[in-house]
């Protein structure tokens, strides 16, 4: 593990956020970063605890609507007669959508402002899911059609999370970033916690197809009062910097980052994302299914919401302890370091424990503490990607998701194969564990906190550096 070296309040002078016109920042590829303004764009502080609510909120609704599905998934595959198997492909099919709108996603956010995407997308996968029951009964083959329903849930949610790197990079200074990062981020526990509660007590009473309805409901209103009350109903959402060819910037775009990418730090940065996030999504797709067929006996709601009970403050924990010791003059790299060390390699002792025979307490205590401290990377790798490239930091965090979702598919389908080949669950937590220490070994080794955006327009400019 790094040692954390503490220097000045001012060190860093490389992460201060650019904000005059300057004549070199003019340089480089359309599309690849925007345009320094001349004023400040950062929220006031009062602006930012509101859009912190309200982002929080989404992201809680957002998980709830993706977890509808594995929450619901034993029930149907028991009315609909699906194999291990054909449960893990409608679960996985989820990050094949998941996969084709990051870049897309995050170029546009760059662009137009990330909360307009946010908006759009909510609208819509808020809909889907409100389908999805009708969808089920009305197809001949509800295998299909519910891999299809996942498939453009994924594709309508892969937006979200690049937006807010966008929108947190162009508004949030620095030093502040690490808390609303980990605040918005615990949003994803919350959903899961509430859908883990109330929608075990809504599948019990009133069948599965309450869960969806009920998610998919709320999250639309949600994007309904964001534009009502936040955006003011501004009519041209889909206005704002789309100067140029947009194929030609999107070509730029993708070559910008490909540069960027071929400097070893931000090639740890999408290695580690790729690890953690595929790690979280088996956990998030399968744990359900773990208590159930381990613990037939025990009560939904218990494995359903202690857990992300736990992550929560966890998550904010982690975000106001980053902060802090980097207004205390800590080195940013190593803090980023200390909080992936926390969230992929002590939650990975708590994960091997898993594979030996437990108890429901147990159980629950160890997964508890692996989601716990898994919360820590909103505060280590998920936020490293802005302090090394704020300018287009929506972009590149959208390429590290396409890596996370497509590692996501193949370890949620891989995972529903061993269980079944093996019958057991043991093969699935150690897999996990080896990839959580493959991805902080990376992290680890390479990880830095200097901006690399500046070097790539001056090489795109003909400029040395």
């Amino acid at each position: 593990m790094a040692v954390i070296q503490k220097h000045g309040k001012n060190y860093s002078p490389d992460l201060v956020c650019h904000k005059e016109n300057h004549a070199s920042d003019k340089i480089g590829v359309p599309g690849c970063h925007k345009k320094w303004p001349e004023q400040n764009t950062n929220w006031s502080r009062p602006v930012a605890r509101v859009w912190t609510v309200v982002l929080l909120l989404g992201t809680c609704l957002l998980y709830c609507a993706r977890v509808a599905m594995p929450i619901c998934a034993v029930s149907m595959s028991e009315q609909f007669k699906w194999s291990k198997r054909e449960s893990g492909m409608v679960l996985g099919s989820f990050f094949w959508g998941y996969c084709f709108t990051q870049v897309f996603g995050g170029y546009v956010s760059d662009r137009v402002g990330g909360e307009k995407v946010l908006l759009l997308s909510a609208a819509a996968w808020g809909s889907m899911t409100a389908f999805t029951p009708i969808l089920a009964h009305f197809c001949s083959q509800p295998i299909f059609s519910m891999t299809l329903a996942r498939f453009l849930m994924g594709l309508l949610q892969g937006v979200h999370y690049p937006s807010l790197a966008s929108l947190c990079s162009q508004k949030v200074v620095e030093s502040e970033r690490g808390f609303l990062m980990s605040t918005v981020g615990s949003g994803s526990y919350l959903g899961t916690l509430l859908i883990g509660g109330a929608g075990s007590l809504m599948l019990d009473l009133y069948g599965w197809e309450s869960v969806f309805y009920v998610s998919g409901l709320l999250s639309v209103l949600w994007a309904y009062c964001m534009w009502k009350y936040l955006l003011k109903g501004e009519g041209k959402i889909a206005s704002g910097r789309t100067d140029g060819n947009l194929h030609v910037n999107i070509v730029k775009m993708i070559l910008c980052c490909v540069f960027l990418s071929l400097h070893f730090p931000i090639s740890a940065v999408i290695v580690t994302h790729l690890c953690t996030a595929s790690t979280f999504f088996t956990l998030l797709s399968w744990l359900p299914t773990f208590f159930k067929d381990i613990f037939p006996d025990a009560k939904g709601w218990v494995f359903n919401v202690i857990p992300w009970l736990v992550a929560i403050p966890s998550s904010l924990f982690s975000g106001c302890l980053s902060d802090h010791l980097i207004s205390e003059g800590f080195d940013i790299a190593s803090v980023r370091k200390l909080m992936q060390f926390f969230s992929m390699g002590v939650s990975s002792v708590f994960t091997l424990l898993l594979c030996g025979n437990t108890t429901f307490p147990w159980a629950v205590a160890f997964v508890s503490a692996t989601m716990g401290l898994t919360t820590f990377s909103h505060s280590g790798v998920s936020v490293n990607v802005q302090d090394l490239a704020p300018s287009c930091a929506g972009a590149l965090f959208g390429v590290m998701n396409t890596c996370g979702a497509f590692s996501g598919v193949l370890m949620v389908y891989f995972s529903g194969y061993l269980i079944e080949t093996t019958g057991s669950w043991a093969s699935v937590f150690a897999l996990i564990t080896t990839v959580n220490l493959l991805g902080l070994c990376t992290f680890l080794a390479f990880a830095e906190a200097r901006r690399f955006d500046i070097d790539s327009r001056r090489v795109w400019s003909g400029k040395k550096y």
